[in-house]
């Protein structure tokens, strides 16, 4: 049912995202611009991240396209006491088609990256959840974060 990405699937990844992104909605997530191409930017870091053993894409198909799909991240910061050795892993784009909702697809894709976490040896992993998510993610063993989460865009010129 889970199987990872391939080249194959970044038009239906592209077209994914930004069905996640209309969801989220309002100016921080759909920026005024609409000549900014940022499917094709999108397009050409799949690509790349397909190739890269600390990114795991995993898909699940439908009749037709995806029906789902989300992306893990490992990242090496700096090791602490609460962090014994810094790799700490993302939760990105979980999304699935409105067509496919309500039928586990979610729930395997997150298993699958927690399962792939364990093996990259991730001591965290992170993501922001929608409301809607949120009682999937505590029901997989996602809690409160302990950091107040900022954000800085820099200006347009």
């Amino acid at each position: 049912m889970v199987r990872t990405a391939t080249r194959h699937d970044i038009p239906e990844l592209v077209r994914l995202r930004a069905l996640l992104f209309d969801d989220l909605g309002g100016e921080f997530f759909s920026p005024a611009d609409p000549a900014d191409d940022w499917r094709a930017a999108l397009a050409r870091v799949f690509g790349r991240k397909l190739a890269e053993p600390d990114c795991r894409i995993l898909v699940v198909d439908a009749d037709t396209g995806l029906a789902a799909c989300g992306i893990g991240t490992v990242e090496q910061w700096f090791p602490g006491p609460h962090s014994r050795n810094g790799r700490i892993g993302h939760v990105i784009g979980m999304v699935t088609d409105p067509a496919h909702r309500r039928r586990g697809h979610s729930r395997a894709i997150m298993l699958g990256l927690l399962g792939w976490f364990r093996e990259r040896d991730a001591v965290r992993v992170d993501l922001t959840a929608s409301r809607q998510a949120e009682p999937l993610y505590r029901d997989l063993g996602f809690a409160d974060h302990p950091d107040p989460l900022l954000c800085w865009k820099p200006s347009s010129p």
